[in-house]
């Protein structure tokens, strides 16, 4: 079962995709995939009304030629990235593997549509790609005693491109790099949200991504230093992990900060994919004052 919203931004409604591609209108249950629906359980209720067939089919093929297919959880209060999370990726950025969790933001508003455009910001030079598994939170999690704990709080996992502007984000980052996180609709995400019980704890998916069809990113989060479980438990020492936040938990080798690939340029075609978890198309375009 696959969880996703659609319709035009800002009007979004909820949908649940089944296995043979018919579509569920969810809106009789919940107006939205958001915090509260993902703390009520509402991903389980949904998908038990779904099996009953007793909701509305959308007639859309919910494959981005139709209607539009928005992130697949609406409003997060937080996107909390982790950084370096893969060796090779580190060693392209020119830094050692992390012994601890490296954590930066993006401000939610960058969450978009896995098929909205993308704006290159006035001026940048140095906008990248970035191929994530993205977790979104079902329950508050703090100061969880264990990894083992971790996964009961997570709601599903999601396709995410962490798109990045390299010049804001390390020459004139002052340390920090949000800045070059957080340009509009640098966060397509989706297009869906799936559950641990149809996808698993998050190990072993293959994450791909491609530059106007050209292969770039090709690699499996089996892969990860820190994996799901140890990303949710250690957030949860930091910082309150409320229902509905998404974390990126890091991207493979391939982008083009490893100087084997240009950054992109108005008119690139950049195409994520996870296994299991569906796969994203977005155009790159110029970003007006």
């Amino acid at each position: 079962m696959r969880f996703m919203r659609v319709g035009p931004a800002g009007s979004e409604r909820p949908a649940a995709l089944d296995d043979d591609g018919v579509l569920w209108d969810l809106s009789e249950i919940s107006a939205d995939i958001d915090g509260d629906f993902l703390a009520a359980g509402g991903l389980d209720s949904a998908a038990a009304a779904v099996e009953s067939g007793e909701l509305p089919v959308i007639d859309d093929p919910a494959d981005g030629t139709g209607m539009r297919i928005g992130a697949p959880v609406a409003r997060p209060q937080a996107v909390i990235c982790v950084g370096m999370n893969y060796a090779a990726h580190a060693a392209e950025s020119g830094s050692e593997p992390p012994t601890r969790t490296v954590i930066f933001f993006k401000h939610p508003n960058t969450i978009v549509g896995p098929f909205d455009e993308v704006l290159i910001p006035p001026g940048s030079t140095k906008t990248d790609w970035e191929v994530e598994l993205a977790i979104v939170i079902g329950t508050r999690a703090r100061y969880l005693s264990s990894p083992s704990e971790a996964l009961s709080h997570v709601a599903g996992f999601a396709v995410s491109n962490d798109v990045s502007e390299r010049h804001y984000q390390i020459e004139i980052s002052g340390g920090q790099w949000s800045k070059g996180k957080s340009s509009e609709t640098f966060n397509p995400l989706g297009p869906w949200l799936v559950r641990p019980s149809d996808v698993g704890d998050g190990s072993g998916l293959r994450l791909q991504s491609f530059v106007n069809g050209a292969a770039r990113q090709n690699s499996t989060t089996s892969d990860l230093i820190f994996d799901v479980a140890q990303v949710v438990f250690d957030l949860s020492q930091y910082l309150v992990l409320e229902p509905g936040d998404v974390i990126n938990t890091g991207t493979p080798q391939g982008v083009a900060l490893s100087g084997r690939f240009p950054y992109l340029v108005p008119g690139d075609i950049v195409e994520c994919e996870v296994d299991g978890l569906g796969r994203q198309r977005q155009v790159f375009a110029q970003a007006l004052p």
